[in-house]
């Protein structure tokens, strides 16, 4: 019973989004850093709080929408909707990871705390209240992965590329406006009974943000390859932006995937090896100073 328990505690912390945290990871690859034991422990350190913290905010929010999510056709299978994990057991569960998380943080940097604390106290106010303001909703989204990679370039202690930080606004925002699409398509009729936003959102209006968005993720990423110090070599892995954004971009048209972004990269392969193939090259390209 006690492992069942534990079983479904641990699906409500969801660490299938822990994906999101590797762009604490972003700052160490790309400054050449990575070789560093030392950073790189410190780097790993502050993905762990990340975890922490995201779970932390998946919980306070499985708890003010459960009755929302009651009414959801995969949400209603969550630990707190569906009774397998009770109201006061995900508080306690609240509690116990913020405590860690402030501990833990305060002991590594005091801007990392900051940070942590700036993340929570962001998504305490979507949950309450900024998820239902329309554009507002997807541009909180969107700042927590920037927070992600602040973190992990004050542990690293570099300064990011600005086309490296605009390009993780524009990604992350092509994520959000995505989510929302596919929850329009999902819900269909019910779309304002489980998330209230939903109503001022269109499948027209989303379509025409992403005409702006996807192609301003392109001419980031490649204005970026431009002003690196491996310019030359970097502009070969622009190809494979293309053809990941193009790739999400028919999984979401055509089977509908993009309310679960974390899916996609596990389930996909042939947009797992794109992500793999790039990765690869930007490590190669960086570290093997070709």
């Amino acid at each position: 019973m006690k492992d069942i328990r534990l079983k479904y505690i641990l699906k409500l912390m969801r660490p299938k989004q822990w994906l999101k945290n590797f762009f604490v990871f972003a700052a160490i690859i790309f400054s050449g850093k990575f070789e560093n034991k030392n950073i790189f422990l410190l780097n790993l350190g502050v993905f762990a709080l990340f975890c922490l913290i995201s779970s932390a905010v998946y919980v306070l929010n499985d708890l003010v929408d459960v009755e929302k999510d009651k009414q959801h056709p995969d949400k209603k299978n969550r630990p707190i909707a569906s009774g397998k994990v009770s109201k006061t057991q995900a508080m306690i569960l609240e509690l116990c990871i913020l405590c860690i998380v402030l501990i833990l943080s305060y002991n590594v940097n005091l801007r990392i705390l900051a940070v942590l604390i700036t993340y929570y106290v962001m998504n305490v106010l979507y949950s309450f209240k900024l998820k239902n303001v329309v554009i507002v909703d997807v541009m909180i989204i969107t700042f927590g992965f920037v927070l992600r990679v602040i973190s992990g370039s004050i542990v690293t202690n570099v300064q990011l590329s600005p086309w490296l930080i605009l390009c993780t606004i524009l990604i992350s925002l092509f994520l959000a406006l995505n989510k929302r699409r596919s929850e329009i398509v999902t819900l269909k009729d019910n779309k304002s009974s489980h998330r209230k936003i939903l109503e001022e959102y269109s499948i027209e209006l989303i379509d025409n943000m992403l005409t702006i968005v996807t192609p301003s993720i392109l001419m980031t990423y490649c204005l970026y390859t431009f002003s690196s110090i491996q310019s030359r070599t970097m502009m070969i892995t622009i190809p494979f932006v293309l053809y990941g954004i193009f790739r999400y971009q028919y999984l979401v048209s055509k089977k509908n995937v993009g309310g679960k972004p974390e899916d996609v990269f596990q389930n996909d392969l042939p947009f797992l090896i794109d992500v793999v193939l790039w990765a690869i090259l930007i490590i190669v390209i960086i570290y093997f100073k070709l």
